[in-house]
């Protein structure tokens, strides 16, 4: 991984998908297609323009490796042309940094890392405040409850919502069985490896809740007796945060002023209209 500073002042971190392993591959080759690349590619910039926080893609180049490659996950593996995809975020940190070393119990490391992210991401936060973990926690809460809420809008589907996958900045990473919905289905699922659809579109903001609920866990090690309480109310308004955002968005998709006490029923009629054509 490498940072780079642009003309600006604003500092972005380059990481390549797609050339080889790594320490964290697990038993993958580390490796991409040519098909998966395109994709994330070309979605990534169309989210960006949708007015979606999302990481940004910069170059593609295509490989002369090999790749194999069960696309559909039904044991029928081919040959795929491989391919490396530059693409640039704020930041890569996510969800699965702060639980891995909390899990690990190596929480000194842990506080370095958070303190860290803090100083360079949440300028906000002061570095002298007890309360920053909290603080930064809050920040997490909201921040995703508004990019669900945002990927709902647009009908996307992550596919793979683990904590992993979910940034600690609030941004769109790792588009793997990403999709959008044709029509309104709050069942779609885009992952064909998903057959319990655990991550399709209507259960994202569930998944959310389940992740931060996650990053919480992996926080209370590191705050007193009250912070933790203060916390867990926190995350106890992460759904009115999303319904709020999400309430929003698509008052403004259908040019409803104001507050009318009548505008949550008519967004959700209007949904199962959808449902039903």
């Amino acid at each position: 991984m490498l940072m780079v500073f642009c003309r600006h002042g604003e500092k972005w971190e380059l990481q390549l998908k797609g050339s080889g392993k790594t320490p964290y591959s697990r038993n993958g080759d580390g490796r991409a297609v040519l098909r998966s690349s395109v994709r994330e590619f070309l979605c990534s910039e169309a989210m960006h323009y949708l007015g979606i926080p999302t990481s940004r893609a910069a170059s593609l180049v295509v490989s002369d490796d090999d790749v194999w490659r069960d696309q559909f996950y039904n044991g029928n593996i081919k040959k795929e042309r491989g391919a490396v995809v530059l693409r640039l975020a704020k930041s890569w940190f996510r969800i699965g940094s702060v639980e891995i070393l909390a899990y690990s119990g190596e929480l000194d490391l842990e506080r370095r890392l958070l303190d860290f992210i803090i100083q360079e991401h949440f300028p906000s936060i002061a570095m002298n405040n007890s309360n920053r973990y909290l603080e930064f926690f809050s920040t997490v809460v909201s921040g995703t409850a508004n990019l669900i809420a945002q990927w709902m809008s647009v009908g996307f589907a992550h596919g793979v919502c683990n904590t992993d996958n979910f940034s600690l900045l609030s941004i769109t990473v790792d588009y793997g069985p990403f999709g959008f919905m044709d029509s309104y289905d709050p069942n779609f699922v885009p992952n064909t490896s998903d057959d319990e659809g655990r991550y399709k579109i209507g259960n994202q903001a569930n998944v959310g809740l389940f992740n931060l609920s996650k990053l919480l866990q992996a926080l209370k090690p590191l705050l007193d007796p009250k912070q933790k309480q203060l916390a867990s109310r926190i995350l106890e308004g992460y759904g009115e945060h999303y319904y709020r955002r999400f309430t929003e968005l698509f008052k403004e998709k259908l040019g409803l002023l104001g507050e009318r006490e009548n505008d949550n029923y008519l967004i959700a009629f209007l949904l199962k209209v959808s449902l039903l054509c």
